[in-house]
């Protein structure tokens, strides 16, 4: 599923206009990436945890050249299902 869909089930769900479903995603997005940006959580219950994760850094080889590169950390988003979304998909 696209975002175009996902915008036309809510649509179709809520009897909302697509226009204003589509306004209602990006809010959520953009409030996600916001959160996150801060460091902070975004906790769904039964959906799932948006969180920054710490990445160290690590050695990896160039697969052109086989030459050892570092490769540096930082932050990275991760999700984690909620148990009921588990549930849902089992």
């Amino acid at each position: 599923m696209n975002k175009k869909e996902l915008v036309a089930e809510i649509a179709g769900r809520t009897g909302i206009t697509k226009k204003l479903a589509a306004e209602v995603l990006d809010s959520f997005v953009a409030i996600v990436g916001e959160k996150l940006a801060k460091g902070e959580e975004v906790k769904l219950v039964g959906f799932g945890t948006f969180e920054v994760a710490e990445r160290k850094p690590r050695k990896g080889v160039n697969p052109r050249t086989k030459e050892a590169i570092e490769i540096p950390g930082g932050k990275v988003p991760k999700f984690r299902a909620g148990k009921e979304l588990k549930e849902k998909v089992k």
